[in-house]
């Protein structure tokens, strides 16, 4: 069993920052521009079209945030800009989200990764691999507010070491949403091996979701 623990403290900090305002302002100027381009790209299933030129703009709001275009959950198309709970990068993950258009049916705009309704729908592709996260079990074990975890799959002893740590954090990030897990997650192993008394992502989800509203009682 390898474990991995999720970088908390901040990187370093860039010499020339740009104001987070001001960054968010000059992107959402830029996308309205790039919308008519980035709507076509994606009704052609073409996303590669325009994945450089948002990029850039990206970038520009700050080089360390990083973006995806997701099916919505509430709308049919979803951005998401995050700073993968990076508190240094806050500021601007916050600047940018508050200065976005209002949702609409056509696009919703997140600031982290938002947990998807059933992840045990999820199929995720990894090389040549079609895995399903409804095969995917997990150990829980609270520890001082946090939630320590251990995931297993039945093709995680296949993997190389990078893979098998992105097939670990995967399903907790599907789960939960980056931010939660990024709150409540505290140490994360894979297992080789099935664990003893594990459980699926939705009752792992909900005993998470119980412990943020205080109705998980902390072993003494």
């Amino acid at each position: 069993m390898s474990w991995f623990r999720r970088r908390r403290e901040p990187g370093p900090v860039p010499v020339h920052l740009p104001n987070p305002d001001e960054a968010a302002a000059a992107f959402w100027a830029a996308w309205h521009d790039l919308l008519p381009s980035v709507s076509a790209a994606l009704g052609d299933r073409a996303p590669e079209r325009v994945e450089e030129r948002l990029a850039e703009l990206v970038a520009d709001l700050h080089p360390d945030l990083r973006f995806s275009l997701e099916r919505g959950h509430r709308a049919i198309y979803a951005l998401v800009v995050t700073g993968q709970e990076d508190p240094r990068l806050r500021p601007w993950t916050d600047a940018w989200v508050a200065a976005a258009p209002a949702e609409d049916v056509i696009w919703e705009y997140h600031d982290s990764v938002p947990p998807v309704p059933d992840p045990t729908l999820v199929t995720i592709n990894l090389g040549a691999r079609r895995l399903r996260l409804a095969d995917v079990r997990v150990v829980a074990r609270l520890s001082d507010g946090l939630v320590d975890v251990a995931v297993w799959h039945p093709d995680l002893p296949d993997l190389d070491d990078a893979t098998r740590e992105r097939l670990t954090f995967l399903p907790l990030d599907v789960t939960l949403g980056e931010r939660l897990a990024g709150e409540r997650l505290g140490r994360v192993e894979t297992a080789v091996t099935e664990p003893e008394g594990a459980i699926g992502l939705l009752e792992f989800r909900d005993l998470v979701r119980d412990l943020v509203r205080g109705q998980v009682e902390r072993p003494s």
